[in-house]
C-alpha cells in the first residue's frame, strides 16, 4: 500500500547486513526495509537519509508493514 507525501523522521541502522530503519510520519512505529537484495536495501536507505536530511516529502509502499519501496518527492 502506498503511503503518499510522508515526512521521514528517524533512521536507524546498524553494522549488521541489511538492517535498516524508520520512522515515517502518519505510520506507527519503525519500520525495516525490506530484506534479500544488498543493493536494494542500500537504495532504499539512502534514498530515506536523504529524505530526512533534505526535508524531502517521499512516498513509502508498505506490504507487510515492511517498506518495500520509496520515492522521493
Amino acid at each position: 500500500m502506498w503511503n503518499n507525501n510522508r515526512t521521514v523522521t528517524r533512521t536507524y541502522t546498524t553494522h549488521n547486513g541489511q538492517n535498516c530503519w524508520a520512522i515515517i510520519s502518519g505510520i506507527s512505529g519503525w519500520k525495516k526495509v525490506k530484506t534479500g537484495a544488498a543493493d536494494g536495501v542500500t537504495n532504499v536507505f539512502v534514498a530515506l537519509c536523504d529524505a530526512r536530511a533534505n526535508s524531502r516529502p517521499v512516498d513509502i509502499y508498505l506490504v507487510s508493514n515492511v517498506i518495500e519501496r520509496v520515492t522521493l518527492r
